[in-house]
Protein backbone atom coordinates (compact mmCIF):
# COMPACT_ATOMS: atom_id res chain seq x y z
CA UNK A 1 0.00 0.00 0.00
CA UNK A 2 1.36 3.40 -0.92
CA UNK A 3 1.83 5.84 1.94
CA UNK A 4 4.22 7.83 4.06
CA UNK A 5 7.76 6.55 4.36
CA UNK A 6 9.57 7.47 7.57
CA UNK A 7 12.78 9.38 6.95
CA UNK A 8 12.16 9.92 3.22
CA UNK A 9 13.39 13.38 2.31
CA UNK A 10 11.93 15.43 -0.49
CA UNK A 11 14.34 15.92 -3.39
CA UNK A 12 12.85 19.42 -3.79
CA UNK A 13 12.26 20.91 -0.30
CA UNK A 14 9.88 23.87 -0.30
CA UNK A 15 11.43 25.87 2.59
CA UNK A 16 14.41 27.27 0.64
CA UNK A 17 12.09 28.15 -2.26
CA UNK A 18 9.86 30.44 -0.18
CA UNK A 19 10.20 34.21 -0.58
CA UNK A 20 12.90 35.69 1.66
CA UNK A 21 10.33 37.21 4.04
CA UNK A 22 9.45 33.64 5.14
CA UNK A 23 13.06 32.41 5.43
CA UNK A 24 13.22 33.27 9.15
CA UNK A 25 9.54 32.52 9.89
CA UNK A 26 9.48 29.36 12.03
CA UNK A 27 5.76 28.70 11.46
CA UNK A 28 6.08 28.94 7.66
CA UNK A 29 9.17 26.70 7.66
CA UNK A 30 7.46 24.05 9.82
CA UNK A 31 4.33 24.23 7.64
CA UNK A 32 6.21 23.63 4.38
CA UNK A 33 8.31 20.93 6.08
CA UNK A 34 5.01 19.11 6.69
CA UNK A 35 4.18 19.52 3.02
CA UNK A 36 7.64 18.12 2.16
CA UNK A 37 6.79 15.01 4.22
CA UNK A 38 3.47 14.77 2.38
CA UNK A 39 4.92 15.18 -1.12
CA UNK A 40 8.11 13.09 -0.70
CA UNK A 41 6.41 9.70 -1.38
CA UNK A 42 4.55 11.18 -4.35
CA UNK A 43 7.76 12.57 -5.83
CA UNK A 44 9.52 9.24 -5.23
CA UNK A 45 6.75 7.42 -7.14
CA UNK A 46 6.91 9.92 -10.00
CA UNK A 47 10.71 9.62 -10.18
CA UNK A 48 10.37 5.81 -10.44
CA UNK A 49 7.17 5.72 -12.51
CA UNK A 50 8.66 3.61 -15.30
CA UNK A 51 9.47 0.84 -12.82
CA UNK A 52 5.80 0.67 -11.78
CA UNK A 53 4.87 -0.42 -15.31
CA UNK A 54 7.60 -3.06 -15.55
CA UNK A 55 6.15 -6.23 -13.96
CA UNK A 56 9.47 -7.51 -12.65
CA UNK A 57 10.32 -4.17 -10.98
CA UNK A 58 6.91 -2.99 -9.76
CA UNK A 59 6.07 -3.16 -6.04
CA UNK A 60 4.39 -6.47 -5.16
CA UNK A 61 1.07 -4.83 -4.25
CA UNK A 62 1.00 -3.00 -7.60
CA UNK A 63 1.38 -6.18 -9.69
CA UNK A 64 -2.26 -7.19 -9.10
CA UNK A 65 -3.46 -3.81 -10.29
CA UNK A 66 -1.17 -4.05 -13.32
CA UNK A 67 -2.62 -7.51 -14.02
CA UNK A 68 -6.10 -5.98 -14.26
CA UNK A 69 -4.82 -3.39 -16.74
CA UNK A 70 -3.29 -5.94 -19.13
CA UNK A 71 -5.95 -8.64 -18.67
CA UNK A 72 -3.72 -11.20 -16.95
CA UNK A 73 -5.94 -13.73 -15.24
CA UNK A 74 -4.57 -14.10 -11.72
CA UNK A 75 -6.34 -15.88 -8.87
CA UNK A 76 -4.38 -14.15 -6.14
CA UNK A 77 -2.77 -17.28 -4.71
CA UNK A 78 0.10 -17.50 -7.20
CA UNK A 79 3.67 -17.09 -6.00
CA UNK A 80 4.96 -13.57 -6.61
CA UNK A 81 7.39 -14.63 -9.35
CA UNK A 82 4.63 -16.50 -11.21
CA UNK A 83 2.26 -13.52 -10.97
CA UNK A 84 4.94 -11.16 -12.30
CA UNK A 85 5.66 -13.57 -15.19
CA UNK A 86 1.95 -13.81 -16.05
CA UNK A 87 1.63 -10.02 -16.16
CA UNK A 88 4.75 -9.70 -18.31
CA UNK A 89 3.48 -12.30 -20.80
CA UNK A 90 -0.17 -11.19 -20.87
CA UNK A 91 -0.04 -9.08 -24.02
CA UNK A 92 1.80 -11.77 -25.98
CA UNK A 93 -0.73 -14.37 -24.79
CA UNK A 94 -3.64 -12.22 -25.98
CA UNK A 95 -2.27 -12.46 -29.53
CA UNK A 96 -2.21 -16.26 -29.23
CA UNK A 97 -5.57 -16.61 -27.49
CA UNK A 98 -7.72 -19.35 -28.99
CA UNK A 99 -4.80 -21.20 -30.57
CA UNK A 100 -3.24 -24.48 -29.39
CA UNK A 101 0.05 -22.68 -28.80
CA UNK A 102 -1.63 -19.97 -26.72
CA UNK A 103 -3.54 -22.54 -24.67
CA UNK A 104 -0.41 -24.62 -24.07
CA UNK A 105 1.55 -21.53 -23.02
CA UNK A 106 -1.17 -20.42 -20.59
CA UNK A 107 -1.37 -23.87 -18.99
CA UNK A 108 2.42 -24.16 -18.78
CA UNK A 109 2.66 -20.75 -17.08
CA UNK A 110 -0.04 -21.60 -14.56
CA UNK A 111 0.88 -25.22 -13.77
CA UNK A 112 4.49 -25.62 -14.89
CA UNK A 113 3.63 -28.52 -17.23
CA UNK A 114 3.09 -28.43 -20.99
CA UNK A 115 -0.24 -30.12 -21.79
CA UNK A 116 -1.07 -32.42 -24.66
CA UNK A 117 -3.70 -30.77 -26.84
CA UNK A 118 -5.85 -32.63 -29.34
CA UNK A 119 -8.16 -30.56 -31.49
CA UNK A 120 -10.56 -31.33 -34.31
CA UNK A 121 -9.74 -28.45 -36.63
CA UNK A 122 -7.39 -28.11 -39.52
CA UNK A 123 -6.43 -25.84 -42.41
CA UNK A 124 -5.85 -26.66 -46.04
CA UNK A 125 -6.02 -25.23 -49.54
CA UNK A 126 -7.05 -26.63 -52.85
CA UNK A 127 -6.56 -25.65 -56.45
CA UNK A 128 -10.12 -26.74 -57.18
CA UNK A 129 -13.36 -25.89 -55.41
CA UNK A 130 -15.16 -28.46 -53.31
CA UNK A 131 -11.94 -30.02 -52.05
CA UNK A 132 -11.84 -32.14 -48.92
CA UNK A 133 -12.38 -30.23 -45.68
CA UNK A 134 -9.61 -30.94 -43.16
CA UNK A 135 -10.21 -31.92 -39.56
CA UNK A 136 -13.30 -33.48 -38.06
CA UNK A 137 -16.93 -32.55 -38.67
CA UNK A 138 -17.68 -31.93 -34.97
CA UNK A 139 -15.48 -29.37 -33.19
CA UNK A 140 -13.77 -30.58 -30.03
CA UNK A 141 -10.79 -29.84 -27.86
CA UNK A 142 -9.09 -32.24 -25.47
CA UNK A 143 -6.46 -31.07 -22.99
CA UNK A 144 -4.42 -33.71 -21.16
CA UNK A 145 -2.18 -32.61 -18.31
CA UNK A 146 0.31 -35.27 -17.22
CA UNK A 147 1.66 -34.60 -13.71
CA UNK A 148 3.38 -36.68 -11.02
CA UNK A 149 0.46 -36.24 -8.59
CA UNK A 150 -2.96 -35.49 -10.13
CA UNK A 151 -4.45 -34.80 -6.70
CA UNK A 152 -2.08 -31.82 -6.28
CA UNK A 153 -3.53 -30.03 -9.33
CA UNK A 154 -6.49 -27.68 -8.85
CA UNK A 155 -8.88 -29.13 -11.45
CA UNK A 156 -11.33 -26.21 -11.25
CA UNK A 157 -8.56 -23.72 -11.91
CA UNK A 158 -7.39 -25.75 -14.94
CA UNK A 159 -10.97 -25.97 -16.24
CA UNK A 160 -11.40 -22.20 -15.88
CA UNK A 161 -8.10 -21.53 -17.62
CA UNK A 162 -8.95 -23.79 -20.56
CA UNK A 163 -12.45 -22.29 -20.80
CA UNK A 164 -10.96 -18.79 -20.98
CA UNK A 165 -8.12 -19.57 -23.44
CA UNK A 166 -9.91 -21.88 -25.90
CA UNK A 167 -11.84 -20.77 -28.98
CA UNK A 168 -15.27 -19.74 -27.69
CA UNK A 169 -17.30 -22.05 -29.95
CA UNK A 170 -15.33 -25.26 -29.30
CA UNK A 171 -16.50 -27.72 -26.63
CA UNK A 172 -13.66 -29.05 -24.51
CA UNK A 173 -12.67 -31.83 -22.14
CA UNK A 174 -9.87 -31.65 -19.57
CA UNK A 175 -8.03 -34.69 -18.21
CA UNK A 176 -5.48 -34.69 -15.39
CA UNK A 177 -3.55 -37.95 -15.40
CA UNK A 178 -0.52 -39.32 -13.64
CA UNK A 179 2.69 -39.00 -15.62
CA UNK A 180 3.56 -42.35 -17.17
CA UNK A 181 -0.04 -43.60 -17.06
CA UNK A 182 -1.56 -44.39 -20.45
CA UNK A 183 1.49 -43.44 -22.51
Amino acid sequence: MRGAIDGLLSPHPLGPRLPSVFAEDDLAQRYVAGLDDLFAPLLAVLDCLEAYFTPHLAPADFVGWLADWVGAELHGDEPEAQARGAVAAATALHRLRGTPRGLATAVRMAFGVTPEIVESGGASWSERPLGAIPGEAEPRLEVVLRVPDPAAVDARRLEALVAAARPAHVPYVVHIVERGAGQ
